[in-house]
């Protein structure tokens, strides 16, 4: 199908091609046509303009027009008429009766209101009539006055005969005609278009039957472009300028012998076409003969295949199932393993209530023996409030060390740092961080589950303290942004990150052998994926480092059907 499809198109494509180079090989040729057509016109003109100079002086017509005598002045015309080859010759004594011509039957007759007549009377110089432009019969002359010392005695008119070098002309197939500087037709070589427009005559061809229109259809579907039709054949137009009197000459030529050049090519394609497409039927029906040996074969091969194929991917969902446990199981351990990391910090962070216990406790046993009760219980309120305190530490240890759910439920992401920052505050205290937290007023919900949004803002605060360990006055920066993305940006004053396109990689740390094996940033970035969000990291315009923590916001309908 594919080799169909492709010789098509360069059958296609090369009708395109040769017929564009062709159609411009035959407008070029015609195009130098057109130019010695004009110029044998021109020469044509040029040479009967000066006849009437030659004959206007000539002592035997000034003669027979001054004595009246015109025996032997016909004769004497025709020779003349031979001679250059002008369509007639006709001499007018003053009055414009007709006393000699080189068709006899013309002698006699009364030209006083022709142009010509009128128009040599009036210049000093031959003149160049042409009528008949409106209607009738179509003429061309040149015509001079002839003078017996200051005294007009006559004209002399000589027809030129283009009549004849069009008929010479009709013989080709293509059509020429020339339009005068008001633009009708004045000489053609096909005498119907004579005193119409070029529109008029193009528009005036007789109506195609439907099958020559069908056909005309088809023999367009190369898309050379058709500027006519006369006679059913396709013609190209080429149009120059005659230098006289504003004349213009079309030329007609006809595209057949582009057509048949193309064919012929064309043709020999769709032979090549046929001797590959046999051959290749032929080596298709070898190839098929050798493949039927080889059926059962391979048939036999690809049954086994199959079961083997079969077997792999049980074992790769097995494994891929382990893996997805494996991963579970080992986001638990990250979690417990930064649990072990804030023990210390936790421990000192209850001792330190228990042993104000211990003496509230002590206080309010020796108010009670002095029988001062109200002391007492301002006592006990304050060891109440010091529980409280550490129930709110163990509460949030046990949330964090719990495993996250499948279904992601609504969150306001605000509660998620605050507990975050609950959870690390005895490290935040133990290294006495300034910390500058900036949460919007109003909620920023997220899809998301909550432990797991937690896991994610504990591990950069964990990083962020990490990279702070030698800082003076260590600097935290949390902040909340709501816009069509929610983005919380955590930016420290370390020493910023050295290799940014490692930084999510699994085991890739920075920090020494024992305080970590770099699997807290590559977890995080995978549970932001998860959400829908991802995480980003960049270094500080002013030092440390900023990570980005993006996730997609819930919008109003998401709300309200969660409320």
């Amino acid at each position: 199908m594919v080799f169909f499809v492709t010789m098509g198109l360069l059958i296609w494509l090369s009708n395109l091609y040769f017929t564009e180079r062709f159609s411009q090989k035959t407008k070029t040729l015609a195009t130098a046509q057109v130019a010695l057509y004009s110029g044998r016109l021109v020469s044509e003109l040029q040479r009967n303009s000066v006849v009437p100079l030659l004959l206007s002086r000539d002592t035997r017509l000034i003669g027979a027009l001054n004595s009246q005598d015109f025996v032997g002045t016909s004769q004497r015309l025709i020779s003349y008429q031979e001679e250059i080859g002008a369509k007639s010759i006709i001499l007018l004594d003053e009055s414009g009766r007709t006393v000699a011509a080189s068709d006899r039957r013309e002698l006699g007759a009364v030209m006083r209101d022709g142009p010509y007549f009128i128009d040599a009377l009036r210049s000093n110089e031959t003149v160049f009539t042409a009528a008949g432009i409106e209607e009738g019969p179509i003429g061309f002359f040149y015509s001079r006055k002839l003078e017996s010392g200051k005294d007009i005695i006559g004209v002399i008119v000589v027809e030129v005969d283009l009549d004849h070098l069009f008929d010479t002309w009709s013989s080709q197939e293509s059509t020429i005609f020339v339009t005068n500087s008001e633009g009708t037709i004045i000489l053609s070589t096909e005498r119907q278009f004579r005193h119409q427009t070029i529109e008029q005559a193009l528009s005036s061809q007789p109506a195609l039957s439907p099958v020559e229109r069908a056909w005309r259809a088809t023999g367009e579907w190369t898309q050379t472009v058709v500027d006519a039709y006369i006679k059913g054949k396709p013609l190209f137009r080429l149009e120059t300028k005659v230098p006289f009197r504003g004349w213009r000459l079309n030329y007609l030529a006809s595209f057949e012998g582009v057509r048949a050049q193309v064919n012929s090519i064309l043709a020999l394609e769709l032979m090549a076409l046929a001797i590959l497409t046999s051959l290749g039927f032929y080596v298709l029906s070898r190839r098929a003969i050798r493949q039927s040996f080889l059926f059962k074969a391979e048939s036999e091969q690809l049954r086994a295949l199959n079961e083997r194929l079969s077997l792999e991917i049980v074992e790769r969902e097995r494994a891929e199932k382990n893996l997805e446990v494996a991963e579970q199981s080992l986001a638990q351990s990250s979690k417990l393993a930064a649990l072990g990391e804030m023990s210390a910090a936790v421990s000192h962070e209850l001792n330190q209530p228990l042993a104000a216990m211990r003496t509230y406790l002590a206080g309010a046993k020796l108010l009670l023996q002095r029988n001062r009760s109200p002391e007492a219980l301002s006592s006990f309120q304050r060891i109440d409030d010091l529980i409280e305190r550490m129930g709110a530490i163990t509460r949030q240890l046990k949330s964090y060390a719990r495993k996250s759910g499948d279904e992601l439920v609504p969150v306001d992401l605000r509660e998620s740092v605050n507990a975050s920052l609950a959870m690390m505050s005895p490290q935040l205290s133990q290294m006495r961080v300034e910390i500058s937290v900036t949460l919007p007023p109003d909620p920023v919900m997220v899809m998301g589950d909550k432990v797991r949004l937690e896991q994610v803002i504990v591990n950069l605060l964990r990083n962020a303290l990490d990279a702070m360990k030698l800082q003076e006055t260590p600097k935290l920066d949390i902040l909340l942004v709501a816009g069509d993305t929610v983005k919380l940006s955590v930016r420290d004053n370390g020493t910023g990150i050295e290799n940014l396109k490692e930084m999510f990689e699994p085991f890739f740390t920075t920090k020494k052998p024992g305080d970590g094996v770099g699997l807290g940033l590559a977890i995080s970035s995978g549970i932001a994926k998860d959400l829908g969000g991802r995480l980003l990291a960049r270094n500080g315009r002013q030092g440390g480092a900023v990570f980005e923590f993006q996730l997609p916001r819930m919008d109003i309908a998401q709300e309200q059907a969660a409320e």
